[in-house]
């Protein structure tokens, strides 16, 4: 048996390549072939770059300690060898083995050549060609330290992002893993710089779903941790078209793809000059078949998905696809999930379609059994978040004479709001003012306003609130819908340091007060039968403030001062009499 020769070395086979085979090859692309000649052309100019690159690899230090150059040299030397083997079969004219199979053999080969040469120009402008690894069987660069220069981790970086690019199936792995945990060890630091110094659209290209199982699931988990760690790297994401990508991942990845899809959606969302890009994509479908109850969707995918559909729900276009695509019951639906943050979103999400929807999308929330359902998280929640929603879409389907109607006969519902307005803090003054506003709007019977008579030195309390400013107009139509009850209005009186407050307010020189609101409070209690009220005001001076607001023109104020005076006039007569 003849011992087989022993394989070149791969500077052997470089020096081979720029001595031999590159000059023989330009040689017969330029003069020596006799058929298919423009393309021989063209592979004459994809000859003379590839020399140039090479003689400027070869000077690069150590570069044939590069695993990826090696591996390129070798496939290299194929290819050239296959071409010149070709240029052989061109010397005859006439093409006696066939002309169509040799073109296309040819234009094979050259598109291999094309690859090359965009493999080895990414070596180059990465830098690692000069860069010394302390092996030359290392698969990867050594994995960046706490004191690692930032010149060290831009070349980590690079190197992963070529591997991406040149390596099998195996070093892409290990160059994805070589990412993450990268970003893992310090995600909003690092993140900008991996967009930066990286790739997106190399690693956005992996989450293709033609691309092998393995390297989707460790690219999605790249993509995922860049969204969600810095507002610059979710930005890349999203310039590159990683939206479109992560929306196919949700509907049809593994349970764990979809789920790093779904908070890389989430993350993309939040910023509203983003999120229109949803329905672009189609998501909205996507996004609510991923809510929808028997789908096999964990509660914690279900969370990142609903709160996508919650920052999307204020564009006008989305929430009239959210409409049209039977989102409604599925967000009903999910108001009874055991997971805090999908009710969370979920009431959001129907507060934005119930209060900018139209009465057509507040007519379907309550068809679906909407109502009862966010009562019944009125009733029974205790996060505040999650009340604050709650109370938002509820005030929201309150414009619906149904909804209002059903409200306001409910005994139970006021108890409530009587729990938040009287809680009050600061803490809670959204769901103070909320629920001020459902006791202002609603028509309750007698009784049940008799029944939130302390509610009212809350409200008056309300009234001295400065910020925001509607907050005192709230708590003055509370109030005035309260003490439309007389026996609400002889509370309030006896109430002495309810009706101090009061008084304090009127006076000019409080400016931290609008007038407007406490004025229409002292009409609503100075009205028939005033309960003593009207003396109660006189006695701590409120007319002096009352004639000083009415020749400021405050509206309300001569009325309420016409009062005062009116009761001051009977009680002079009463004395002379006596």
């Amino acid at each position: 048996m003849t011992p087989q020769s022993p394989s070149p070395s791969a500077s052997e086979t470089l020096d081979l390549i720029l001595a031999y085979v590159l000059p023989l090859l330009l040689a017969a692309a330029s003069t020596s072939v006799k058929a298919l000649i423009s393309r021989w052309r063209l592979v004459h100019s994809k000859l003379l770059l590839l020399q140039s690159s090479l003689s400027e690899a070869s000077l690069a230090r150590n570069s044939l300690s590069n695993p990826l150059f090696l591996d390129l040299v070798s496939s290299l030397h194929s290819t050239l060898q296959t071409l010149h083997s070709l240029s052989s079969r061109c010397l005859d004219p006439s093409l006696p083995t066939g002309r169509l199979l040799l073109q296309s053999d040819l234009d094979i080969a050259t598109s291999s050549l094309t690859l090359h040469l965009q493999d080895l120009s990414l070596l180059l402008k990465s830098g690692l060609l000069s860069h010394k690894q302390d092996s030359p069987h290392a698969i990867v660069l050594p994995f960046p330290g706490p004191t690692s220069s930032k010149a060290d981790i831009v070349l980590f970086i690079r190197d992963a992002f070529a591997r991406l690019q040149i390596g099998n199936l195996d070093i892409k792995l290990k160059a994805l893993d070589s990412l993450l945990e990268l970003l893992q060890s310090d995600p909003a630091k690092l993140s900008p710089v991996v967009t930066a110094e990286g790739d997106v659209p190399v690693l956005l290209r992996l989450l293709d779903l033609s691309t092998h199982s393995h390297l989707i699931d460790r690219a999605a988990a790249v993509v995922s941790l860049l969204s969600t760690s810095s507002a610059s790297s979710c930005h890349a994401v999203f310039n590159e078209g990683g939206l479109g990508l992560l929306l196919r991942l949700i509907e049809s990845g593994s349970v764990t793809v979809r789920h790093r899809a779904a908070a890389a959606v989430e993350a993309i969302t939040i910023d509203p000059a983003r999120a229109w890009a949803v329905s672009a994509y189609g998501g909205i479908t996507v996004l609510i078949n991923a809510c929808r109850s028997g789908s096999g969707s964990p509660s914690s995918l279900q969370s990142l998905v609903v709160s996508s559909l919650k920052n999307v729900a204020s564009l006008e276009d989305v929430r009239i696809a959210i409409f049209e695509e039977g989102g409604i019951p599925v967000l009903v639906k999910l108001l009874a999930s055991d997971n805090i943050d999908v009710q969370k979103s979920s009431t959001l999400c129907l507060w934005s379609l119930a209060s900018a929807g139209g009465d057509e999308m507040c007519v379907a929330i309550i068809h679906e059994s909407g109502l009862p359902r966010l009562l019944q998280l009125l009733y029974s929640s205790s996060d505040r978040e999650l009340l604050e929603n709650t109370l938002r879409a509820i005030h929201a389907l309150s414009v619906i004479p149904s909804a209002a109607k059903s409200l306001s006969s409910s005994p139970l519902f006021f108890s409530r709001l009587a729990e938040f307005i009287s809680r009050g803090g600061i803490s809670n003054f959204s769901c103070q003012q909320i629920a001020a506003s459902l006791v202002a709007d609603l028509s309750p019977s007698d009784d049940i306003k008799k029944s939130m008579a302390p509610c009212m030195s809350p409200l008056v309390k309300m009234l001295e609130i400065s910020k925001p400013v509607v907050m005192q107009e709230t708590a003055s139509r509370a109030l005035v819908s309260l003490l439309d009850v007389k026996s609400n209005r002889k509370e309030l009186v006896r109430d002495e340091k309810s009706m101090t407050r009061l008084v304090k307010m009127l006076d000019p020189c409080n400016d931290q007060v609008s007038k407007r609101p406490v004025v229409s409070v002292v009409l609503a209690l100075t009205s028939i039968g005033g309960n003593g009220a009207r003396k109660r005001l006189m006695e701590t001076g409120a007319n002096q403030f009352l004639q000083q607001l009415a020749e400021s023109e405050v509206a309300g104020a001569k009325k309420a001062l016409q009062r005062l005076s009116g009761s001051r006039l009977k009680n002079l007569f009463l004395l002379g009499r006596s």
